[in-house]
């Protein structure tokens, strides 16, 4: 019995970057050579089977029969504002792959949302303009970063825009998936979306959608809201406010089945719950040393309702220094704490010092090293920090996640366990944020037995940590992604932000002008 033939040909690629403005002055722009890239086979072999948006797609296709042709596809870690030669380079490098593949039924684009080029604010509506003219009126849709700054062009250009609903982002499989799924209808004229971005002027710092947040309650409004006849998806982007863009701030993107009114009631009736709790959304978090402090007091404390029982770490995240936002990520503020405040027993992870890992790699295993560790980029996020390290372990840096993007693989290049005052510091060649305990399990540590555990992370640690901590504490200091989202001027804003301005205003509806 054969197979019956496929019933679309789907293209399916990307471009992903979120664009850090602020970090330019630390790392220069970001350039070709910082981007993996995926061509053709490579999308298959790779992203078969992991929970992300190009294996949602993948699975997605397989189910309405589509003959996937891939294509092109290009991520990097965040950082500063994206060069535009390499830019028209690796735009020109997914149009020749499209154009290759044409004729084409349809595309299915990963994309980020809040991408910067220099002298061209909005990547992804620049890189839609381009696609349409190449591909014509065909079926796009696009999975984007729930901290996309998304703006109306994009919403123009592609068919349906699909945002992750969840921080951690546990759901790009899902919205994947979804997006695939939906091109059967977009493809026969039964589904016929009308979309409408409602524009917040709200700056919001990095927001979890786990239970007991504000962020989750939202996502409950929009889930009941998804229930109305004709809805199609309604997703709240809580914006990137790490960039200087005139689209920075809060949106919802809302579609429907050929009802422009209707997305824009759902809009509203989000924007006006967001423009009513926005003052649940700011955080005060403790600074570096307190967060020590308060975490070694709830160690203390379990031991004293549980002297017999089983202790659990408590996780503290160093969201000022988040990688995953575009910070350098050898920020000493955290970890200084840590030693001087007696955290001895407890790990950190992890520290990019591409220099201290080679000294490790070189003096080998067993030996004591004199390090400078960690501030190698700037001052803000920490001197660097002046101490012996004995070099516990040394690896290659591979590993494959566990809690988010399930089954990827991941590289960070040489890494060195180094212990430092009585603390398992992990130090890699390349800046990445801490996902999951798998880094620290590479090293031999099992963070169970720890007392306290510091990472670098805004919010995707917590799908890895959560269920394994006791308690988890945010600790901020001044650094690139720090919670107080005010300290950031944004001069390219076409209206006045709150809280940065707590006169601004927002009225249901409104336009970016």
């Amino acid at each position: 019995m054969t197979s019956p033939a496929p019933s679309f040909r789907l293209g399916i690629g990307g471009l992903v970057h979120e664009t850090n403005t602020y970090a330019t002055a630390t790392f220069g722009e970001t350039d070709r050579q910082a981007f993996r890239v995926l061509e053709g086979e490579r999308i298959l072999a790779t992203q078969r089977g992991v929970r992300s948006c190009l294996g949602g797609m993948l699975a997605g296709a397989d189910e309405v029969g589509a003959e996937v042709v891939p294509l092109w596809w290009a991520s990097a870690e965040p950082s500063g504002t994206i060069a535009a030669a390499a830019y028209e380079t690796m735009r020109g490098e997914l149009l020749a792959a499209i154009e290759r593949a044409l004729p084409l039924d349809a595309l299915a684009l990963d994309l980020h949302g809040a991408g910067v080029v220099e002298g061209t604010a909005d990547l992804e509506a620049d890189l839609g303009r381009a696609v349409r003219e190449l591909v014509g009126d065909i079926p796009v849709v696009v999975t984007l970063d729930l901290h996309g700054n998304v703006s109306d062009d994009m919403a123009r250009l592609f068919d349906v825009m699909l945002g992750y609903h969840l921080y951690p982002h546990t759901d790009m499989w899902e919205r994947g998936h979804e997006a695939v799924l939906l091109l059967p209808r977009l493809l026969d004229g039964s589904l016929r979306p009308a979309a409408h971005v409602e524009h917040l002027p709200v700056l919001l710092p990095t927001s979890t959608t786990d239970r007991g947040f504000p962020a989750f309650d939202m996502n409950e409004l929009c889930a009941r809201l998804e229930e109305i006849d004709g809805v199609v998806d309604c997703t709240v982007f809580h914006g990137f406010p790490f960039t200087d863009v005139p689209q920075v701030g809060v949106h919802v993107a809302v579609t429907t089945d050929g009802d422009p009114d209707l997305a824009r009631r759902v809009g509203g009736e989000v924007g006006r719950w967001i423009w009513q709790h926005r003052e649940r959304f700011r955080t005060e978090s403790p600074t570096p040393d307190q967060a020590v402090r308060l975490a070694l007091a709830a160690w203390d404390a379990q031991l004293a309702d549980r002297p017999d029982g089983e202790q659990r770490p408590v996780v503290v995240n160093e969201t000022s220094d988040n990688p995953g936002g575009g910070t350098p990520g050898d920020g000493t503020h955290l970890l200084r704490a840590m030693i001087e405040g007696g955290a001895t027993a407890s790990a950190f992870g992890t520290m990019f010092d591409p220099e201290v890992v080679a000294a490790a790699h070189t003096a080998g295993v067993g030996q004591t090293i004199e390090v400078s560790l960690g501030g190698k980029h700037d001052s803000l996020h920490g001197e660097p920090l002046r101490a012996a390290a004995y070099v516990k372990s040394l690896t290659d840096g591979r590993f494959v996640l566990t809690a988010l993007a399930v089954g990827a693989r991941v590289g960070l290049g040489r890494t060195a366990r180094l212990q430092v005052g009585g603390i398992d510091v992990i130090v890699a060649e390349r800046r990445t944020q801490t996902f999951d305990p798998e880094v620290f399990l590479l090293h031999g540590i099992d963070v169970r037995r720890c007392r306290v555990v510091g990472v670098k992370s805004s919010n995707h640690f917590r799908a890895g940590f959560a269920p394994l901590a006791a308690e988890i504490i945010t600790a901020d200091a001044p650094g690139l992604t720090t919670n107080r989202v005010e300290v950031f001027s944004h001069a390219r804003a076409t209206r006045p932000l709150w809280p940065t301005d707590p006169a601004a205003t927002y009225e249901p509806g409104a336009t970016l002008t």
